[in-house]
C-alpha cells in the first residue's frame, strides 16, 4: 500500500460528530505516550499531521484521518496518564467504548504497547474490549529502536503472553524514529481492507 493522500477529516467527542459510514475504518488505541501520533505520521508519511505532544494525555478527542480517499485511520484518546483527573479518564473510556461498539464500518482496532514494558492493566483491559467486539488480533510494539535484537524477541513473547494472544495474532515491532516496521503494517492494512 502506498499512501498518496491523507488529511484530518473529523475531530469528535460524541457520535454525532463522527463522519459518515462510507469508508472502512482502522482504529488505533494505546496508552498516552506510547507513540500513537508518531506512528500515524510514519504510516501517512507526514511530519505533523497527527500532533505529537510533550504532554501525555493531550488527545481528548477521536480523530479521523481520511487516507487515499479510500479508508480512515481513527486515533482514539490515549489512556492511563496519571495526571489526568479520574472523571476525564472515565469519559475517555466511555468515548472509546461507544466508538468500538457502535461503528459498523470499523474493520480492525490496533493495540499499541511500548516494547520495553509488559502491557499494563489498562492495556489488557483495552485488548479485552477489542476481543469482545471481534477487533483483536493485531498489536504494534512501538519504540523498537530502544531495545536490542535479543530483547526484541523476548519482549514480543512477553507481550503475546500477557495479552493472551493466539497463534494467528500479529505483533509488529515498529520504530517511528528509525522508520522501520511501517511497511509490514501497511501490508496488513491492505489485507484487512480487502477482507473487511
Amino acid at each position: 500500500m502506498i499512501i498518496k493522500k491523507a488529511e484530518l477529516c473529523a475531530v469528535a467527542v460524541n457520535r454525532n460528530q463522527y463522519p459518515d459510514f462510507s469508508k472502512k475504518e482502522i482504529a488505533i488505541a494505546g496508552r498516552s505516550n506510547v507513540g500513537k501520533s508518531s506512528l500515524i505520521n510514519l504510516l501517512l508519511n507526514r511530519k505533523s499531521l497527527a500532533r505529537v505532544s510533550g504532554n501525555p494525555g493531550k488527545t481528548r478527542t477521536i480523530n479521523f484521518y481520511d487516507v487515499n480517499d479510500d479508508f480512515r485511520i481513527v486515533d482514539l484518546p490515549g489512556y492511563g496518564y496519571a495526571k489526568v483527573s479520574k472523571s476525564i479518564s472515565e469519559n475517555w473510556g466511555d468515548m472509546i467504548e461507544s466508538y468500538l461498539s457502535n461503528r459498523p464500518n470499523l474493520v480492525k482496532a490496533i493495540q499499541l504497547v511500548d516494547i520495553r514494558h509488559a502491557p499494563s492493566t489498562q492495556d489488557i483491559q483495552m485488548y479485552e474490549w477489542m476481543r469482545h467486539y471481534g477487533l483483536d488480533g493485531l498489536v504494534v510494539a512501538t519504540k523498537a529502536d530502544k531495545v536490542s535484537k535479543s530483547e526484541l524477541s523476548r519482549n514480543i513473547s512477553m507481550i503475546r503472553k500477557v495479552l493472551g494472544l493466539g497463534e494467528g495474532d500479529l505483533v509488529i515491532p515498529i520504530s517511528a524514529l528509525k522508520r522501520t516496521g511501517d511497511e509490514e503494517l501497511l501490508k496488513v492494512f491492505d489485507m484487512i481492507l480487502k477482507e473487511g
